[in-house]
């Protein structure tokens, strides 16, 4: 006769890839360079709850030279990825904008994938006012 014995930990238990872990897993361990990429972020968020960015990679965006993917990184949230997008030669430019969560005042890292292989990245601050993101940790 066989047992079988399930543990559940809290969500707060598993441990949480840190900022630099989620890029190094994003890059596949590639160096990241910083600029061609500018994260536009309100360095002071009354409500962390819809923050707009936009980042934008300069590229000529043709078939040789282009960004591939652009990523977008948080050092607090629950979760350190906020959003991977694709581009390619046809999206014209290599401009994402949405909006995202901020849990509390934070970094938040964006980092391009040229087509040359290359990655390269942009940092901005935020000091958020009314918190998002926050689990009841009881």
């Amino acid at each position: 006769m066989t047992g079988l014995l399930a543990i559940s930990l809290p969500r707060w238990a598993v441990a949480r890839p840190s900022l630099d872990q989620a890029i190094r897993t994003f890059t596949g361990g590639a160096n990241v360079l910083d600029g061609r990429v500018r994260l536009d972020l309100p360095p002071l968020v009354e409500n962390g709850n819809a923050v707009g960015i936009t980042v934008a990679a300069e590229s000529p965006m043709t078939e040789d030279d282009h960004v591939r993917r652009i990523a977008v990184f948080n050092e607090r949230n629950p979760e350190a990825n906020v959003a991977v997008f694709q581009l390619g030669p046809r999206s014209g430019r290599a401009i994402v904008s949405t909006r995202i969560r901020l849990a509390t005042s934070q970094v938040v890292v964006a980092v391009a994938e040229m087509s040359d292989g290359s990655f390269w990245s942009s940092r901005a601050s935020a000091i958020v006012t009314l918190a998002a993101c926050i689990e009841d940790l009881s």
